[in-house]
This record gives C-alpha cells, structure tokens and sequence, in this order.
C-alpha cells in the first residue's frame, strides 16, 4: 500500500488501524500488543457478533466507532431504552452512512446470535440486567457495578445493596496493562474507572516496587464534561461549565474505594489517597496529578526510569521524556495514556502527571482492549488510532 492510499485510509477511517491477521495467528499472539500494523477495516467473513447495551450514550458510541474498523467484531445488537424503534443515525448524525442496527428497549433484546456484549448503562441499573443474561456471552461491563470486590464497600459507596454478589466475587478488573492474564480467560470484566485509569497506571508498578511510601498520595484530577455522561443535567449546561472550573465530590467520590482498593492489592498494604476531582470546560480529555512521598533512598530519576521499563514494550502507555508535561490534546480520541515524573520542591517527594481520553482509555478504547484479549485476539486490534489534533 502506498502512502497515499494508506493515509487516505488513516482520515476515512478516523485515523484507526486494525491489523487483519490470519485467525490461527491471531489466537496465538502475544501477551504485549503488536506495533506493526496494516492500515485495513475489512471484516472476516464470520466476525463475532457483539451487542451494545446503552448505545445511545457516549461511551456506547464510541464503542460504535471503534468496532466500525474492527475485523472480527460486527455490531449485531444495540439499545437504548428512551430512544428504541430508532436509528443510531437519528440519535448520532454522524452515523447516518453507517449500516446498523436500529435501537431496542433491554427487555427486546435477542441475545441468541450475540457473542459478547458491552454493558454502558449506569450503576445499579447493569447488575440484574447481567445477571439475566445466557452465561455463554463475553461481557464487559462499564460501569462501576462489578469494580469492588467487598460488598459492603459497594452498599456504603454507592447507596444500595449489590443484587448480584456471586458475579461480583467473579468479575475480573479490567485495567489492561496490569491484568491481562486473568482478562484473557474471563467471562465477564469490570472495566475500570477513567480517573482510577489515570491513577492506577502510573502508582500499581511504583507500590509493587515499593518505590513510593503508602502515605500522604494526594492526587488532583481534572475531567472534561464528557466524564459525566450523556444525560441532561443542570449542573452540565453550556453555560454553566463553560469559562470557569470546579471541584465536585470533595473527599467523597465514588471512584475512591476503586482506587484504594487496586492499590492497596499493589502494596499488600492498606492504602488511602486525598482525591479531588475538578470538572473542566472541554468536551473530552483527563489529567491526573500526583504527589507522592519517595521511599527512603530512592530517587526521582528511580520512578522515571522503573515506569519507562515497565512500559517499554506497551503500545498505549509512553512515558515522556524529560521535562515534558503530559497534554490533554496529544491523546484526544486515542486509547493512549502519555505520563511523565517531575521532582517536588519539597525534597523527598514527587510529581506525577498522567493524561488519558476519558471516553477511550478511560472508557470505551479499554473496552474493547479487553474484549480482544477475552475471545483471544492481539489487544490493539482495531485501537491503534491517531490522537485527533488539534
């Protein structure tokens, strides 16, 4: 392919890349994803038949985007309860061109020719919804009823008791990078949190390491207005978000116990973090800053160069060079996560920034990343975008 027919396909396409192996191949590769690819959206001729539950909002249709250019994953199933008998086109213009199927209520759904299905509706409305569903089905689950292991945790955080605890115990964490032995034999999966996503990347491989000390990580985050959800929201109008910035959730976000759960399993310790989450005036886009407190004899330079090994092979996280601060744009629309390690003023301690889109990464793109693995295809399949720029 020459590099005019390649890049028109890179804008046609929207700047994905799926590289269209032979299936045997496919099933057999490697744990690390694949950095060379084929600019291709062809499916094969037997794809797996996927459902969508809760097409209609952000993170569904985002998940619509990337499986437009997968190979071996076809959109069968889509719903949305407020806007079935629809067309996706009717609800997203964007899509109009596209064939797909039009919007069901849950409760008409035919699960019988679906492979996997993509959960994207909200906490408490997901887990007797999963629970009904055949037990032959792949699920991943984004939202953040099957993220806490211990019950309790999630009847205090969330308000209400879990309906369906003995899925819980068997819901594996689906934050990629770290967990993609237990992702690839999973029946269903918890993707993680966009603000856990940016935290827990960057702390899990510092704590195993015991680089950093388990007290005084205080974490600021900042989130686009995309983060929270589709629904109208007075707090979310155009007016009131635009040209000004405010913190929500103070000490009491319920993406907290996620956080300190993973880590503390990094530790094998009990870990607690000050976190603050700030909405932003931007459509998209996640920042996560991190002070935390060096352990006795380790150094900045230690931090930077254990990330930078332990990443050095993955194709979605890079660990920036030298004095470059993580941005928001240079990951926008990508499953990238771009961090980077700065040193305090205050000795002894650092600074870690680390920037994510929370609709990719941080939603959807870690999806699909860990749907691959699940039915045992290279995890970059259908991801290797380029960020959208400016």
């Amino acid at each position: 392919m020459n590099s005019m027919v390649a890049l028109r396909s890179v804008f046609m396409d929207g700047g994905c890349f799926s590289k269209v192996q032979d299936k045997p191949k496919a099933l057999k590769a490697s744990k690390k994803p694949m950095r060379v690819v084929v600019v291709s959206a062809q499916k094969v001729d037997k794809p797996i038949k996927v459902g969508i539950l809760g097409a209609s909002g952000y993170t569904g249709v985002e998940l619509i985007r990337f499986i437009a250019n997968h190979p071996y994953f076809d959109i069968s199933l889509m719903t949305a309860d407020r806007k079935a008998g629809q067309s996706i086109g009717s609800v997203f213009p964007h899509l109009i061109t596209h064939n797909l199927p039009d919007l069901v209520a849950v409760k008409d759904a035919d699960f019988s020719s679906v492979d996997a299905v993509f959960c994207c509706l909200p906490h408490g409305t997901t887990q007797e919804i999963i629970k009904g569903l055949p037990t032959r089905l792949k699920i991943v689950d984004l939202s953040a009823d099957f993220r806490l292991r211990d019950i309790n945790d999630y009847a205090e955080w969330y308000g209400q008791p879990h309906k369906a605890t003995d899925l819980q115990q068997e819901a594996v964490y689906g934050l990629t990078e770290i967990f993609r032995n237990k992702i690839q034999s999973a029946r269903l999966v918890a993707n993680p949190g966009c603000y856990p996503t940016t935290i827990l990347l960057p702390l899990v491989p510092l704590l195993k390491a015991s680089l950093i000390t388990l007290q005084n990580i205080v974490i600021v985050s900042n989130s686009g207005v995309s983060g929270a959800g589709r629904s109208a929201k007075e707090a979310n109008l155009y007016t009131e978000v635009s040209e000004g910035i405010f913190s929500y959730g103070i000490t009491r976000h319920r993406h907290v116990p996620e956080i300190e759960q993973e880590l503390s399993d990094a530790a094998n310790s009990r870990v607690t973090v000050s976190f603050t989450p700030t909405l932003m005036p931007m459509s998209r886009g996640m920042q996560s800053t991190i002070n935390v407190e060096l352990a006795p004899g380790v150094s900045v330079e230690d931090l930077k160069q254990h990330l930078t090994k332990f990443y050095e092979k993955e194709e979605f996280v890079a660990v920036l060079p030298d004095g470059q601060a993580p941005h928001t744009k240079y990951v926008q629309g990508s499953n990238g996560c771009h961090i980077n390690v700065f040193p305090d003023r205050i000795p002894g301690r650092a600074i870690i920034i680390s920037v994510i889109d929370n609709l990719v990464k941080g939603a959807s793109g870690q999806a699909l990343q860990n749907l691959n693995l699940m039915m045992g295809y290279p995890e970059n399949t259908g991801l290797s975008c380029m960020p959208l720029f400016p």
